[in-house]
């Protein structure tokens, strides 16, 4: 129990990011940076590399909700004594504005960065962007979505902290179900067009 306890305190600030940023990359702001990071380059296959859905606005939204969000809960933590105890992030660093920013920008940018292998190897077996399955590959990239830009944030708190292997992989698997419950929140409040 205390595992899923630490997991979600820890990891708390990249799912408010995650929700601020796809209301941002909803919004009608900023929509300069609404360009596909691939420059819409296709490789010799003819297929894109990333597709339309990955945007430069998603990319760096995602960064700097991850460091807000992260910087704000830093606050929450040290007035909340159970809290802070439970936050990996400060087993062996301070809760000072300075390591929260950039644990912050390490957790958007893995985050966003984890995101991108998974859509490269979508647009090479044919699934559209936004999409997450296709007749020839079942299911399989529904779970890798849920999962995928975990494994960075896992690997960025393993940094900070005295994480294990089984334990990275628990918050690894926590953290997908978590996704895939806030995706389908997020559908159902029409602020995501697929689960």
């Amino acid at each position: 129990m205390k595992v899923i306890v630490d997991m979600y305190i820890t990891l708390f600030p990249v799912i408010l990011a995650g929700i601020f940023n796809m209301i941002f990359v909803k919004l009608p702001v900023l929509n300069v940076l609404k360009y596909p990071i691939d420059n819409n380059k296709t490789l010799k296959d003819g297929k894109r590399i990333f597709g339309d859905n990955k945007t430069w606005k998603g990319f760096l939204g995602m960064v700097v909700f991850a460091a807000i969000s992260t910087v704000i809960w830093g606050v929450i933590c040290s007035l909340n004594k159970a809290i802070y105890q439970n936050n990996l992030s400060y087993s062996y660093h301070k809760n000072i504005f300075t390591f929260n920013i950039i644990l912050g920008l390490a957790l958007g940018l893995a985050y966003a960065l984890c995101e991108l292998p998974n859509s490269f190897f979508k647009r090479r077996v044919g699934i559209e962007p936004g999409k997450s399955i296709n007749k020839k590959n079942g299911y399989v990239f529904i779970i890798i979505d849920q999962v995928d830009s975990l494994f960075g944030c896992a690997f960025v708190i393993s940094l900070v902290s005295s994480m294990t292997l089984p334990y990275y992989l628990i918050c690894v698997f926590l953290g997908g179900v978590t996704h895939y419950i806030l995706n389908v929140l997020l559908y159902l409040l029409k602020l995501k067009k697929n689960i």
